[in-house]
């Protein structure tokens, strides 16, 4: 009985993480930023306003901004692929040595490379030279429908996290408890996105905890300079 090879690799979960990651963080964040820096100047009603605001305009924004990125990557493999597709057509014995080339350059022997080159070229010429020669493989195909979707959606529940943290903290420490919170909710963030992609724990909730404070640290700082002339 023939048994399948299958093992899940954290690679292929690039295309979303990356996208999820981002906006869940970039939710918390810019959302909590905004809230402490309108905290310095304002009550509950308008920090609360500027938040959801936030909150509407950075899901739109995120998934604006990954479906245009991604459609561009997109758009260049496409580009890639059409003039793989052609060269192969035009010339297959020089793909062929090229695609043998690359295995010679990976470790393995030339014979061995050009029996494996021609093999390849045999079952499926373009998917070869898309895999060894371009690089574009099923776990790094751009999708930005995925990404776009996986941006607003975390965006958004990011973004909740220091609303629902403003709505129930008292008003006169309003600041100190959004600001508080959101640096718990960014520590939690990194521990299941370093989790998930198989990277350190440590160094991920480090790296977005230190990070938003700073954000945070700064937007209140303008929030009471600019609070005060006011």
């Amino acid at each position: 009985m023939e048994r399948q090879h299958r093992e899940e690799h954290y690679v292929a979960r690039v295309g979303w993480l990356r996208a999820a990651v981002l906006g869940a963080n970039d939710g918390i964040v810019s959302t909590a930023s905004l809230m402490v820096g309108m905290a310095a100047a304002s009550g509950r009603a308008e920090v609360l306003l500027a938040g959801a605001a936030g909150l509407a305009a950075g899901a739109l924004s995120m998934a604006a901004g990954e479906y245009v990125s991604v459609s561009s990557q997109a758009d260049t493999e496409r580009a890639d692929i059409t003039r793989e597709k052609a060269e192969i057509a035009a010339d297959p014995a020089e793909e062929v040595r090229a695609l043998a080339g690359i295995y010679e350059e990976r470790g393995v022997p030339a014979a061995l490379a050009r029996q494996v080159a021609e093999a390849l070229h045999a079952k499926d010429a373009l998917a070869a030279h898309v895999r060894d020669e371009l690089g574009i493989s099923e776990h790094s195909e751009a999708k930005p429908l995925v990404a776009a979707g996986a941006s607003a959606l975390t965006f958004a529940v990011g973004a909740a996290l220091p609303l629902a943290a403003g709505a129930l903290a008292p008003e006169a420490q309003l600041s100190v408890w959004v600001a508080g919170l959101s640096l718990v909710f960014l520590a939690v963030l990194g521990a299941v996105g370093a989790q998930a992609g198989g990277a350190p724990v440590g160094r991920g909730v480090a790296r977005v905890t230190f990070w938003g404070a700073v954000a945070m640290a700064v937007t209140a700082l303008v929030g009471q300079v600019f609070g005060a002339v006011i």
